[in-house]
């Protein structure tokens, strides 16, 4: 498996995901999002990074939705928000 991040623009990033099929998806990081789920202590890629783990975890990459904001990851996943804590110790 594969995850390569790419900056568009100060909130926005293309991921690419290869695992059997190559998929890509852009997400929205606003940097009130950031400083809400880590304090600041992460950069945007390496929260993207860790999210993109996380989801894997839980999905193949073709069930990741194309186009998303990273905190709609919480709606699907309630415990989203208390790995993030658990992985910022």
């Amino acid at each position: 498996m594969f995850i390569n991040i790419k900056k568009i623009n100060n909130n926005e990033f293309v991921v690419i995901v290869k695992k059997k099929t190559i998929t890509e998806h852009v997400v929205v990081l606003s940097d009130l999002t950031l400083k809400k789920l880590t304090k600041n202590l992460k950069t945007k890629e390496e929260l993207l990074m860790f999210s993109f783990e996380f989801l894997l975890e839980r999905e193949d990459n073709t069930s990741i939705l194309g186009t998303f904001e990273l905190s709609e990851i919480s709606r699907y996943f309630p415990d989203f928000s208390c790995y993030i804590e658990n992985w910022l110790r």
